[in-house]
Parts: C-alpha cells; structure tokens; sequence
C-alpha cells in the first residue's frame, strides 16, 4: 500500500488546451513536498484532451475526465479522487513560482492554521500589474472583508482536506462566484493565514474569464442571502452581512433596470424584503 502524499494538486479545465500546459508544467516544478496532481478535463471540446495525454506516463499526474458540468464539479471530483492531507488548487490559465507547496507545507507545519494562501503577481493582457490596495491579501479573521469581495484566490489557496470536506466543498449550484461563496462560509469561523511572498502568477484579460460580465452580484448576493438564512451568524457578523447584501442590491437591481432585466428586478426586492431591508 502506496503512502499517500502531502499536497494534492486539483485543475480543473475546460477549452484550454495551450493555458493548461504551463499550469501543469509549474506544478512539475514544485521541489521539497510530495505531492500528486489531479487534472479534471470538465468536457473540453478543443484539443485540450490530446494536450493532456501527455502526461499519462507520469504515474503523479491523474487525469479524469467528465461531462461538462462546472467548475464547482471539476474541483470537487478531483479532490474526491485525491488522498493527500492537503488540498491546492489551481486554475488553468494560471501558474506557480518554485518553492509554492514546500513553503506552504512549512506553514502548515508551523501553524495551527487549517487554510492558507501566498501572495501574488497580476498579469493583465500580457502585462504585470499592481492589484488595488483593497485586494491585497490580509492575515486572520477576514470574514468582514470577503463579504465585501472575494479574498482568496482559489490558485494560492491551500487547505486541509479536514477542513474542505468538513464544509461541503464547492456548491455545484453556483456557475459563478463559487470561490466567493465557499471562502464565505469558511471564513465565518476560521482564519486564513498569509505566506507574504509572491508564489503565483494570476493571469487575466483572456475572452473566456466570466470576472468582467454583467450580473455576477447575483451569485454574490445569493452567497450573502443564503449565510443568512442559515442563522448561524453571531449579531455582528449578521449585520454587517445584512449591510452588504443591502448594498449589492442596489447596485445590482440599478443594473438590472438599466439592461431592462425586469424578473432581476422583482428578485432583488423579494430578496430585500424577505432580509428585512425593504
């Protein structure tokens, strides 16, 4: 019987047959762990399959293939076909630096912590960039500001499968925002803690990222609706969710009525009535 290793490795990937091979290929490099990599082709229609039959002879690659059914799925199905103690994720149009899992098992090892993230490097349109002073990544209880948007990036993320599993995982209802909803749960009762060293390049501005669409408040605000709903937020914490819900419903119901999107409309005010904001 195999010993299983530290760090399981999840990307999931959908059309992304060029992007998906410098993600693996950072994980390739990863030096100072064991660690097995599991990569859920989540029904691509590209060459991203003939792409990734490469690296069938690697017996620490898996590769899995399904149904196009999300993101949410993809990671889940590939963290119930993993066995290390740790879970990271990565996308497929992002990359590692050297060094990313061994410094993250040292903090796991150093630390009580059952989640934790790097810092990171913004490549937009083939150019780095700075992110915004309200995006940098914060230590500990980060609960308040993940309501406001989401503060871990799931490609720097690392956690204890404990922890995951103990959670749920991804909500496959979610196409969207799905990150944002799971941190928010996880956040309202553990801390996140910060390896203040850039060990991933996060790259964006490619056609196929659903970050710049029109209505993606909506998930958010059936993230925030649904924490509510399950009552078990202390006082502060659930005004503080009913202030932001009350806020992305105005911007978003703004929205709706400026695209002539009449149904969003009617939505928003049940849900501003049912939260007791109306």
């Amino acid at each position: 019987m195999s010993i299983p290793p530290v760090i399981s490795v999840v990307i999931p990937v959908y059309n992304r047959a060029e992007m998906v091979k410098r993600a693996i290929e950072s994980v390739l490099l990863q030096k100072g762990v064991d660690w097995e990599l599991i990569v859920v082709d989540d029904g691509s229609t590209d060459n991203t399959p003939e792409e990734l039959d490469q690296y069938d002879k690697d017996d620490r690659i898996h590769l899995v293939r399904q149904n196009h059914s999300g993101v949410s799925a993809a990671r889940n199905r590939g963290v119930q076909y993993s066995t290390g103690k740790y879970i990271a994720f990565l996308d497929s149009d992002d990359e590692w630096l050297p060094g990313k899992l061994e410094a993250q098992k040292q903090f796991f090892e150093s630390s009580d912590y059952q989640i934790q993230q790097t810092t990171e490097i913004w490549i937009r349109n083939g150019t780095r960039v700075n992110p915004p002073r309200h995006l940098l990544k914060k230590a500990g209880h980060i609960f308040e500001e993940s309501l406001e948007r989401c503060m871990v990036t799931p490609s720097s993320v690392c956690l204890t499968r404990e922890l995951f599993e103990g959670y749920g995982g991804f909500d496959v209802e979610y196409p969207a925002c799905e990150d944002y909803e799971l941190w928010l749960r996880i956040t309202t009762n553990h801390p996140v803690g910060l390896i203040e060293k850039d060990y991933l390049k996060r790259y964006g501005g490619h056609e196929d990222q659903l970050s710049a669409e029109f209505g993606l408040d909506r998930y958010r605000i059936r993230a925030l609706n649904g924490l509510l709903q399950k009552g078990t937020l202390s006082e502060s914490k659930r005004e503080h969710t009913l202030s932001v819900l009350g806020t992305k419903l105005d911007v978003y119901r703004k929205g709706c009525v400026k695209h002539g999107k009449p149904e969003s409309v009617d939505w928003c005010d049940r849900i501003k009535k049912k939260a007791g904001l109306a």
